[in-house]
């Protein structure tokens, strides 16, 4: 049997634009509602499922995009007055071009700290 990841739980004060700003900035399918939860289908099935915190606990979230949609997600980052930058830690504007991809990290209304790559790290050249 081989193991995928199915779901994890956000924190978020607001789960409704927590889940609405990731879903419009990658590009991915309306949220929805099922039970507690604002549900944004990733891929493959794996969702992540937006739930009530008053106070949530800042987190990292990673996802692998392809080349041609890095630009398009910075994009929408830019319009939205979202700063991206290279390094996980904030301090270097833009974005990196780690293992031969490119990679940037950005916060998400909840403050979690999100991150776009286009290369796994390790995967480089």
């Amino acid at each position: 049997m081989s193991i995928e990841l199915n779901h994890t739980i956000v924190e978020s004060p607001d789960p409704d634009a927590g889940a609405a700003f990731l879903a419009e900035v990658l590009g991915l399918p309306a949220p929805y509602h099922f039970g507690p939860f604002t549900v944004v289908e990733v891929a493959h099935g794996t969702s992540l499922d937006f739930m009530t915190v008053a106070e949530p606990h800042s987190q990292h979230y990673a996802f692998l995009v392809p080349d041609d949609e890095f630009g398009v997600i910075a994009g929408r980052l830019r319009e939205r007055g979202v700063p991206t930058f290279a390094d996980p830690g904030h301090r270097r504007p833009g974005h990196n071009t780690d293992d031969g991809g490119q990679g940037a990290y950005f916060d998400s209304p909840e403050g979690h700290n999100l991150e776009i790559l286009t290369r796994p790290y390790g995967s480089g050249s």
